[in-house]
């Protein structure tokens, strides 16, 4: 495969997911740095920051089920999930549930600027980040 040809690695089998899955883990950890920093220094200028990466990695959890779901259906012929495969699953779902809680915890906050944020966003966002698929499967 020609890694200049942009149909060929378009169109390659599993190749969407692998590389779209580490969008929304990263910006899950940034965001959740951001967060943890933004916390211990009580500095709420990075509040902005910390938002808007939780948001993108929510948002951006959309297109990551949907590839992961056609790398499952047409790369792997629907095979049943065991293993590896099902572990990875299970984590994906997890780490994404993670994700969208805390994003939208920090969204409620933007909405009720007079309540602090609660501070169980910090264990969760580190439980998020540690249970990301590739953290301990691989892509």
């Amino acid at each position: 495969m020609n890694p200049f040809d942009i149909k060929s690695v378009l169109l390659a089998k599993q190749a969407q997911h692998v590389v779209l899955i580490h969008i929304p883990i990263a910006l899950f950890i940034i965001g959740v740095t951001f967060d943890l920093v933004a916390n211990w220094k009580k500095n709420s200028a990075l509040a902005a920051p910390t938002y808007y990466n939780l948001l993108v990695a929510a948002v951006s959890t959309l297109p990551v089920v949907v590839t992961g779901i056609i790398a499952w259906r047409w790369g792997l012929e629907g095979a049943k999930l065991r293993g590896n495969l099902f572990l990875h699953w299970i984590l994906g779902i997890v780490s994404r549930s993670l994700i969208w809680t805390v994003w939208w915890v920090h969204y409620r906050a933007r909405r009720q600027p007079d309540r602090p944020l609660p501070l169980y966003r910090l264990p969760v966002g580190l439980v998020g980040a540690l249970l990301s698929p590739d953290t301990w499967v691989g892509s």
